[in-house]
C-alpha cells in the first residue's frame, strides 16, 4: 500500500471509527494516531484529555501521556486533523503555531488562577492540575511535545530543535501521515533508531567477537552509564525489542536493587549486573590507535537487558551523578531482512535465566497466531436484515487489514468488502482491554492500550502455558460477543444525556465491568451466546448498561486519594469502591444472562472440541517436521537427558525409527509440548 492509498484509507477509518462510536471525527483521528505512536514504543500512553482556549487564546492540548511522577517526563500531544483530502501539506508555520499553543497550556497551568477558571470535572483541570503539582514539586524534568496530523509535513521541515520552557527542555515529535505510512507499511514494527555516539558521551571501544566468516558480527563493549542514559533518554522505549517492552511495563521500570547501587555503590555497578544484550542492522566503526571504536548505530535494539537501561535511565533523571558506572553490552548486527526470524531468538535467550520471562515473551505469540487462524475460517452469523455472513479480521500487527486489501483486484476488494467489513476489524490492543474489562481489572484498562496489553500479555501467557486449549473458538466467539457489546456501550456513552465529555473510556470499562461484576455476585454471567448470535446488544442490555456506566461516570468525577479523575481511575481502590457500591438497574439482570454453571459447560464443552482440533494439528506438524527431524530432536534431548521414557518413545515414533512411523493425535500434542520444552531450553529447529 503506497502513501497516497494509506491516506485514503486513514481518511475512511476516521470516518468510520466516527460513525460507528458516536464521536467527532477529529476525536476518531486522535484515537486511531496515538496508538501508532505507542505502538511504535515513543511513548508508553497518549489519553484524549482536550482543551480549546478562548478565541484569540493561543492555547490548545489534545492529549496526555502518563503522570510524569515516576518519569520525570511530561507528554503533551497537539492534532492538526483535516477532513478535506485537499488540504495541503503542513507548513513550518503551523508546526510552530501548533507546538505554541500547547506549551503556552502548560504555562497557564501553572497558575492558580487560571485554573480556578476551569470546570474541577473537565479533563482539562486535570490535566492542569496535574501540572502544576509536579512541577511544584520538581518532577518534571523534560517536556516532549506530540503533533499528530493527517497532513503531510513539508518537505523543507527537518524537525524542531530542542529548546526549553523556563529552563526545562523541550523536545519536539512530528507524526505526520507520511510517518504512519511508513510504521504500518513496516507491520507495525518501531521505526529504526540512528544513533550518533558523538551526541552521546562520543565512540566506545569494541571487541570484535565474531570470527571470519560467521553468519554476523558480534562485539563485545563497555558502555558508561551515562551514555546508556542518554541514548535512552532520547529514544526511551523505542529502543527496546518489543517483548522486552512488553516485559518492562508488565514488572515497572527500576529495580530498587539497581537504583540503590547507582547512588551508594556505582563503581561496582559494572561487578554486580549482568549488562545489556544488543542487536544493530548497522553500525559506524573508526580505528583509533588500533583500536575499534564505535562511532554510529543503525537499528539499535535491547534485546535483554531493558531494566538495567531504564533504572540507570531514571537515576540520571533523579540527579544520580553516573560518573563510575560502566555496563558491559553484547551487540550483535543482524541485517533488517533476517531481523525478524533472528532478534526474537537471541531476546528469547538472552533471557532464559529466568522462565517465567521465556512465557511472558513468547507463550502469546503461539496464541495470536491461534486467534488469527480462528478469524480466518469462522463465520459470524448475519445481522438482522442481512443474509450475508461475515468474519471478524484479526489484526496481529496494525495494517494488516489495509495491506491485506491493497494486494487485491478491484473485483477481489469488493468481495473481501462485503466478507470482512471494515466495522469488524479488532486491534491485538482492543481484545486485550475488552478481555481485561470481563477479567474485573478497568483500573489496568485505565493505564491505556499498551501497558493494558502488557499485563494482559503476562495473564494470558501464564494461561496458555498451563492449558492452551481454553483459548478455543467458543473463546473467540465469546470475546466478539464481549467487543460487539463494548462498542455498543462506546456509542451509548458518546450520546448519553449524562455524559460530561471526558473520561469515555474509563466510563466504558468501569460500567461494563461493574456489571460483570454484579452477576458474578449472584453466580450469573452475560448471555455472550445471544450477543454473538444476533451480532448486537438486545435493548435491555443496552438500558443496564447505560445505568452503570452513568453510575461509574458520577463515581469518576469525584476522585478520593486527592487524586484527578484519570489518576483516580487507574488505582485498584477505586474499582474496589465502585465494585461495591448500588447500582439501580431497570433491567432484571436475569434478563440478560445465564447461570455461571451453563457459562462454564459452555466453556468446557469448546475447551474439548478444541481438544481435538488441536490435536489434529499437532499430528500435520509432526509429519510435516518430517522423521530426519524428529530424530535430531531426540538425539538432541537424550544427551541432556531431556526425556521421560514415554516422551522417548514417542519421538522414536516420529523419527520413523519405532512402528508404523505415524504419531497419534495424543502422541502428536505431546510431541509438540517437547519440542516447545526443548527450544525453551536452547534447541533450535
Amino acid at each position: 500500500m503506497n502513501l497516497e492509498e494509506y491516506e485514503v484509507d486513514l481518511r475512511e477509518e476516521v470516518l468510520r471509527v466516527s460513525d460507528s462510536e458516536g464521536i467527532f471525527a477529529e476525536d476518531a483521528f486522535f484515537a486511531i494516531a496515538s496508538d501508532i505512536v505507542t505502538s511504535s514504543g515513543e511513548t508508553e500512553v497518549l489519553e484524549r484529555s482536550l482543551y480549546r482556549g478562548p478565541a484569540g487564546s493561543g492555547m490548545r492540548v489534545d492529549g496526555r501521556g502518563a503522570d510524569p511522577i515516576t518519569s520525570g517526563v511530561l507528554d503533551l500531544a497537539v492534532v492538526e486533523f483535516s477532513a478535506d483530502p485537499d488540504a495541503g501539506r503542513l507548513t513550518a508555520t503551523e508546526m510552530n503555531a501548533a507546538f505554541r499553543r500547547g506549551l503556552k497550556f502548560v504555562s497557564r497551568a501553572r497558575d492558580g488562577k487560571w485554573r480556578q477558571g476551569l470546570d474541577e470535572t473537565s479533563d482539562a483541570f486535570s490535566l492542569a492540575d496535574m501540572i502544576a503539582t509536579r512541577w511544584e514539586k520538581g518532577r518534571i524534568g523534560k517536556i516532549r511535545m506530540f503533533l499528530l496530523t493527517n497532513r503531510r509535513l513539508s518537505d523543507r521541515i527537518d524537525g524542531r530543535e530542542v529548546e526549553d520552557l523556563d529552563g526545562t527542555p523541550v523536545a519536539f515529535s512530528v507524526w505526520d501521515v507520511r510517518r504512519m505510512h511508513e510504521f504500518v507499511a513496516q507491520g507495525g514494527e518501531r521505526e529504526a533508531v540512528q544513533i550518533d555516539m558523538a551526541e552521546h558521551g562520543g565512540p566506545i571501544a569494541l571487541l570484535p567477537a565474531h570470527s571470519a566468516g560467521g553468519e554476523h558480527e558480534s562485539y563485545l563493549a563497555v558502555i558508561p552509564g551515562a551514555t546508556l542514559a542518554s541514548i535512552y533518554d532520547r529514544y526511551s522505549a523505542r529502543l527496546l525489542e518489543q517483548n522486552v517492552r512488553v516485559f518492562l511495563q508488565a514488572r515497572g521500570t527500576v529495580n530498587k536493587g539497581m537504583r540503590e547501587t547507582l547512588k551508594s555503590n556505582p563503581s561496582m555497578f559494572f561487578a554486580y549486573n549482568n549488562g545489556i544484550t544488543a542487536t544493530a542492522q548497522e553500525v559506524a566503526l573508526e580505528t583509533v590507535s588500533g583500536t575499534t571504536m564505535l562511532t554510529g548505530l543503525t537499528d539499535f535494539q535491547i534485546v535483554n537487558g531493558g531494566q538495567t537501561t531504564a533504572s540507570i535511565a531514571h537515576a540520571l533523571r533523579a540527579g544520580v551523578g553516573l560518573s563510575q558506572v560502566a555496563v558491559q553490552m553484547k551487540l550483535s548486527i543482524v541485517e533488517r531482512d533476517r531481523a525478524e526470524a533472528i532478534v526474537p531468538d537471541i531476546s528469547r535467550y538472552a533471557n532464559t535465566q529466568n522462565k517465567v520471562n521465556a512465557a511472558d515473551f513468547f507463550a502469546t505469540s503461539a496464541l495470536h497466531v491461534r486467534i488469527k487462524e480462528i478469524s480466518e475460517r469462522l463465520y459470524a452469523p448475519p445481522r438482522e436484515g442481512s443474509l450475508r455472513q461475515t468474519k471478524w479480521f484479526y489484526e496481529r500487527a496494525r495494517g494488516q487489514y489495509a495491506e491485506a486489501k491493497s494486494r487485491l483486484t478491484a473485483a477481489e476488494k469488493k468481495k473481501f468488502d462485503y466478507e470482512h467489513p471494515r466495522s469488524q476489524v479488532l486491534a491485538k490492543t482492543d481484545l486485550a482491554k475488552i478481555d481485561m474489562t470481563w477479567r474485573l481489572r478497568p483500573h489496568i484498562v485505565s493505564f491505556g492500550a499498551q501497558k493494558c496489553f502488557a499485563a494482559w500479555t503476562k495473564v494470558t501467557g501464564e494461561e496458555w502455558h498451563q492449558d492452551p486449549e481454553r483459548f478455543s473458538e467458543g473463546w473467540f466467539r465469546d470475546m466478539i460477543a464481549k467487543t460487539v457489546i463494548w462498542r455498543e456501550v462506546e456509542r451509548l456513552v458518546s450520546n448519553a444525556p449524562w455524559y460530561t465529555n471526558g473520561l469515555r473510556a474509563n466510563t466504558v470499562t468501569y460500567g461494563i465491568a461493574k456489571v460483570v461484576h454484579d452477576l458474578a455476585e449472584t453466580k450469573r454471567a452475560l448471555n455472550l451466546r445471544t450477543v454473538w448470535d444476533e451480532q448486537g446488544a438486545s435493548e435491555e442490555l443496552r438500558v443496564i448498561l447505560d445505568g452503570a456506566c452513568e453510575a461509574a461516570h458520577q463515581f469518576l468525577l469525584h476522585p478520593g486519594e486527592g487524586s484527578n479523575p484519570t489518576e483516580w481511575a487507574k488505582k485498584q481502590p477505586c474499582w474496589h469502591g465502585f465494585s461495591k457500591s448500588e447500582v439501580a438497574y431497570d433491567h432484571d439482570l436475569d434478563e440478560v444472562s445465564v447461570s455461571a454453571a451453563e457459562a462454564r459447560s459452555e466453556a468446557s464443552s469448546a475447551r474439548r472440541e478444541q481438544k481435538m482440533l488441536s490435536g489434529i494439528e499437532a499430528q500435520t506438524a509432526v509429519v510435516q517436521f518430517g522423521h530426519a527431524f524428529w530424530r535430531g530432536a531426540r538425539d538432541w534431548a537424550r544427551q541432556r537427558k531431556a526425556l521421560s521414557a514415554r516422551e522417548d518413545g514417542i519421538l522414536e515414533v516420529a523419527g520413523g525409527t519405532r512402528g508404523s512411523g505415524l504419531v497419534s493425535e495424543k502422541q502428536a500434542v505431546i510431541a509438540m509440548e517437547v519440542l516447545r520444552r526443548m527450544e525453551n531450553e536452547g534447541f533450535l529447529r
